[in-house]
């Protein structure tokens, strides 16, 4: 049995690649969600502190740490936006020559611009919410939907680690292994407690 290397598949690895990799913020409000998790896990991190739960607090920090030194590796080795969507062109040339089916690319409009400045709204919209509420939801016990939330940050930031390794960008290395050590050790500390 043969892999299937259709275009489509190839395109999505290179979609996903690019999500893994990160893509340099443009503007304050691509800034808003690589740093509202700094704010939020530092904050529940001093919470957690005051509560008397150092081990919760400790791992909060550290996942803090691991979200600046990974906003601020994407801001210093990551490529931008316009070189990344030369490199997407780029590879799309090479599986035309191949003479693998490629989707085309819809050409900038006026409408698809303003579809773009929406969407950039509503990035911002999404982490800045996550920080106001992640500070109250932080503070309380471990629930499912807090688990699974933990568990996304362990594999997401797990696959980025040896990814970032393999580009040679230490800085996004170095805070996704950190967001994992953070994320793990804030389930271990609260593993004894009861679910709700």
């Amino acid at each position: 049995m043969g892999r299937d290397d259709s275009g489509d598949r190839l395109l999505r690895r290179l979609v996903f690649m690019s999500l893994v990799d990160g893509i340099r913020p443009a503007g304050i409000s691509g800034w808003v969600s690589p740093v509202a998790p700094v704010v939020t896990q530092a904050a529940v991190g001093a919470g957690h502190w005051a509560a008397g739960r150092r081990r919760r607090a400790l791992a909060a920090w550290a996942s803090a740490a691991g979200f600046g030194l990974v906003a601020w590796g994407l801001g210093t080795e990551a490529p931008t936006r316009a070189e990344w969507q030369k490199y997407i062109e780029q590879q799309k040339d090479l599986m035309g020559k191949r003479g693998l089916q490629v989707p085309a690319t819809a050409a900038r409009t006026e409408a698809s611009a303003a579809r773009r400045r929406l969407w950039n709204a509503l990035d911002v919209l999404g982490p800045s919410m996550r920080m106001v509420f992640g500070v109250r939801y932080g503070l309380r016990r471990l629930t499912v939907p807090a688990i699974a939330g933990e568990a996304w940050n362990v594999v997401f930031y797990g696959l980025r680690v040896p990814r970032a390794v393999q580009r040679g960008r230490p800085r996004i290395a170095a805070g996704s292994a950190l967001v994992v050590a953070g994320s793990v050790a804030r389930l271990r500390a609260a593993s004894a407690e009861p679910l709700r």
